[in-house]
């Protein structure tokens, strides 16, 4: 018995999802409820889990790359040595092909690459030729300015003290994009990205290159720089992104979106990231780097330790304690007093009702203690 393990849609608005970490090898065993992979989209994150033992057999896809809803990313057989079909599981790709060809009903015919790269620079397709066939470099054409011209851009904005730049083009970075614009201090300068090539156009803002620009953006006059990875698959990345800044010289301020509550009691140190709609309480305290999501509760005397992450939609009772580089899941519950060890992952919908130890990993949806 061979069964397709599918990418699910996590967001109706947004059919395609990141592999943010690839948990699993071809070939290899898994049991029921074995983390297959972590998947991201500008709004959420989700842990795909294995719905029954078996063993790898035909991994499609890889962590870095985007993958349609639908789409299959492996299957999970008993038998260790099955190999699929050349033509079985092509679900996904019928998905697609079905796509592209509403698109030609409506005029416009365009690669799958292209397409793809489209929606990343936030692209209408109505603005798209229909008299000839599309392709990459001719969507990265009409979308991007001469990078000479962006860095005439930024040579002009010498000593703005409100220029900032975005390290990091992803999901996490197009929600900063509009984080920072809702709050209107801030002037974007351009995002540094080491994956995306530079000249591309991500929500409006251009990307400027890698991270050897950051001492030259500094040396014209840039000061402030937001930290736009996640680091959801692995937080070391995060990490690694903040050293970066700091030793370029980059102070990174912290962010808190209009519609979020931060109480006045509460302490929030530079670095740190609280989103639409969050609430953080009464003399809560979160440390260098923390993120509190979209809709996340932080209740009083909670402790969040450098490099926190609360996700989307997670709840933490008062007096919650969480250590450094920890993942709390979406709509995850931790109950009061509870601590939570440095390095831990929560899985998303998880309820905790006792201490997690360092590094402890709680699964999607069970309770602590089992």
């Amino acid at each position: 018995m061979e069964t397709p393990v599918t990418i699910p849609l996590l967001n109706p608005n947004e059919p395609e999802a990141l592999l943010a970490a690839l948990h699993v090898r071809e070939g290899e065993k898994v049991a029921k409820g074995d983390l297959l992979v972590t998947l991201e989209t500008t709004k959420s994150t989700a842990d795909l889990q294995a719905d029954r033992a078996g063993y790898i057999a035909g991994l499609r896809l890889a962590a870095g790359q985007t993958a349609q809803a639908g789409e299959i990313l492996c299957y999970i057989a008993d038998d260790p040595n099955w190999s699929p079909p050349q033509m079985s599981g092509q679900g996904g790709q019928k998905d697609k092909d079905a796509f592209l060809s509403e698109l030609a009903s409506q005029g416009l015919r365009i690669t799958q690459p292209a397409l793809a790269l489209a929606r990343r620079m936030g692209m209408e397709l109505s603005s798209l030729p229909t008299d000839r066939f599309v392709t990459e470099d001719m969507v990265r054409a009409l979308a991007t300015r001469p990078v000479d011209e962006m860095k005439s851009d930024l040579a002009e904005s010498a000593g703005d003290e409100s220029a900032i730049i975005i390290y990091g083009g992803g999901g996490h970075g197009k929600a900063l994009i509009d984080l920072l614009r809702s709050l209107g201090t801030y002037r974007i300068a351009g995002i540094i990205d080491d994956g995306i090539p530079t000249g591309e156009v991500i929500m409006g803002v251009p990307v400027l290159g890698g991270s050897p620009m950051l001492r030259e953006l500094y040396a014209k006059g840039t000061r402030q720089a937001i930290n736009a990875v996640g680091g959801i698959g692995n937080i070391a990345i995060r990490i690694k992104v903040f050293g970066q800044l700091a030793e370029a010289g980059f102070s990174c301020p912290a962010v808190v979106h209009p519609t979020a509550t931060v109480e006045k009691s509460a302490s929030l140190v530079p670095g740190g990231q609280v989103f639409a709609h969050a609430y953080v309480g009464s003399e809560a305290r979160l440390g260098f780097g923390v993120i509190v999501n979209t809709g996340a509760i932080v209740s009083h005397d909670c402790d969040l330790a450098d490099y926190a992450n609360i996700s989307p939609g997670a709840l933490l009772a008062g007096e919650v304690k969480i250590g450094a580089a920890t993942l709390v899941g979406m709509g995850a519950t931790i109950n009061l007093r509870v601590s939570v060890g440095a390095g831990a992952r929560i899985g998303n919908g998880a309820t905790v009702k006792e201490d997690v130890p360092e590094k402890g990993i709680v699964r999607a949806g069970t309770i602590w203690p089992a």
